[in-house]
């Protein structure tokens, strides 16, 4: 444990080069988030293997999972942080074509920011991405020249959540960043220190590492002007207490993540293809992400909702195992379950108020299934929205399942439109947004916030946009190549290890091997 001097001589330096960062020019920033981006393709390997140790999937294909959400990610978010500075370097602002862009009849303007170029496109092909402001402009966060230092207080599940909300205070907020990581992560700080090593040295971020009691003292100093966390509401509470008035509190705090299917004819194709969908999204990470799907909401009526169940059921039985690395999620489990007989989804009735798993995120390998009303699909959608938005505990994101979109009609857009989720995900899993950097990332932001919310603010919004209320996310209902997070993909682990390539170099040679691996998995 590091003595109490060398602690607050560490933050006096933080709080020092505070002032040079906001008034560094945007080539030398750019640069060092090159030199960043560098250094963690350099250490890629070693991350993705030391956080797979950790989790228990070393020399499996989920080591794959660990690749995407722990170096790529970063590397893929600096790269697209490099490209908006340079636009406002050129330009004086973030370019936005004129017809990615719409308003709404509401006043609400979206903005269509994924694909960005022709490697998105073939990367993640029929994907878009939206972000929806709260009003009908389109502007950009204002400048802050003023030195300030954020605490970011990182999560134990997802290696990158940390940096990356470093990042986000470093580039978009303009302020200097102290970096607590989880006490989980405790091995993965060498690594994280080696990639971000350039802006360490730059003084604009440093690294502490510590237990609960090292994160309070972090929270109460008064060197700290903001905090950001991702955690429980609990969690979140304690910190606002300790944090006192003066300083702003952000935070992601999870989800009661629902996934709405919408009746349709399927085939039997269809509903394999939906189980294996939802069952990836569950089974990711061990079900220890905020937005593991945790309520599968389906119509009452429709013919179809048995054979879902039978299909997903199956493909949660057939998954490997994985070790429960995450504290307490037996406890929970137990606790949430009730009594009831344990199986792969668990059928629990819509209409009662105390249900738990209504109330408290599981973080952990449990699904929930609700039958609803209605006649129709624009009826069920009505009741389903109703019913995420009043009874699921959080707003922090919601997936559909929609197999004809176009047969929707309007009912799909009004449902998209009045979801109070901070993300709105229609055939793929939510956690794919998390993963584009372009889109806002946190909790809903609008006038009619749920009194048990998923926290404040926002992270990622590498085209750094203002006056954000949620982003949505558009996929095809069969994707072709299959996705590297779906469970059947037996190339997870190579395309991971590719795409850091990728992301290193940008080039022709690197996308070839990953199209390839993505082809063939």
């Amino acid at each position: 444990m590091d003595t109490q001097r060398s602690f607050v001589e560490r933050l006096v330096r933080v709080r020092e080069a505070a002032g040079r960062w906001a008034s560094l020019s945007l080539a030398r920033k750019i640069e060092l988030l090159c030199a960043c981006r560098d250094a963690t393709g350099r250490v890629a390997g070693a991350w993705t293997a030391c956080a797979a140790a950790l989790k228990g999937v070393s020399r499996t294909p989920a080591a794959g999972e660990e690749a995407i959400t722990g170096p790529w990610a970063v590397m893929a978010t600096l790269n697209r942080y490099v490209l908006t500075l340079r636009e406002i370097e050129r330009f004086g602002a973030p370019r936005f074509e004129r017809r990615a862009t719409r308003v709404r009849p509401d006043g609400r303007t979206v903005a269509r920011v994924f694909p960005e170029g022709g490697y998105d496109r073939l990367l993640l092909p029929g994907v878009r991405g939206e972000v929806w402001t709260r009003d009908s402009t389109l502007s950009t966060l204002p400048a802050d020249s003023r030195p300030t230092v954020t605490l970011v207080l990182g999560a134990g599940n997802v290696t990158s959540i940390g940096p990356l909300d470093a990042l986000y205070a470093i580039v978009a907020e303009g302020s200097a960043c102290v970096l607590k990581l989880h006490p989980l992560l405790d091995d993965l700080a060498p690594t994280v220190r080696e990639a971000l090593a350039p802006l360490i040295a730059e003084g604009a971020l440093t690294l502490e590492r510590g237990d609960a009691a090292v994160g309070r003292r972090l929270v109460a100093d008064p060197l700290v002007d903001r905090v950001h966390v991702t955690g429980s509401f609990a969690t979140y509470e304690s910190i606002l207490a300790e944090a006192g008035p003066r300083k702003r509190v952000t935070g992601e705090l999870g989800n009661v993540t629902p996934t709405i299917v919408v009746p349709d004819r399927w085939s039997d194709a269809d509903f394999a293809a939906a189980a294996t969908n939802i069952a990836s999204a569950k089974l990711h990470n061990g079900g220890f992400n905020c937005v593991a799907p945790q309520v599968l909401i389906l119509p009452r009526r429709w013919a179809g909702r048995s054979t879902l169940l039978g299909h997903l059921e199956r493909r949660l039985r057939e998954a490997p195992d994985r070790p429960a690395y995450y504290p307490g999620a037996a406890e929970r489990f137990a606790r949430l379950l009730g009594g009831r007989v344990p199986r792969a989804v668990v059928e629990v009735a819509y209409e009662d108020v105390r249900e738990p798993l209504f109330r408290e995120e599981a973080f952990c390998a449990l699904l929930a299934a609700v039958a609803l009303p209605g006649d129709d699909a624009e009826s069920y959608l009505t009741n389903a929205v109703s019913f995420v938005n009043e009874r699921l505990a959080g707003d922090l994101a919601v997936n559909l399942i929609v197999r004809s979109p176009a047969r929707c009609g309007g009912a799909l857009d009004n449902a998209v439109a009045e979801l109070r989720y901070g993300c709105v995900s229609v055939n793929a899993w939510s956690g794919v947004a998390f993963m584009l950097p372009q889109l806002p990332w946190g909790a809903y932001r609008g006038e009619d916030r749920k009194p048990r919310g998923s926290g404040c603010g926002v992270v990622h919004n590498s085209r750094l946009l203002a006056q954000t209320q949620k982003c949505a996310l558009y996929a095809p209902f069969s994707p072709f190549p299959k996705p590297p997070w779906y469970l059947t993909n037996r190339n997870r682990a190579a395309i991971g290890a590719a795409l850091c390539d990728f992301e290193l170099t940008r080039s022709a040679a690197a996308f070839a091997k990953v199209a390839l691996l993505a082809v063939t998995g």
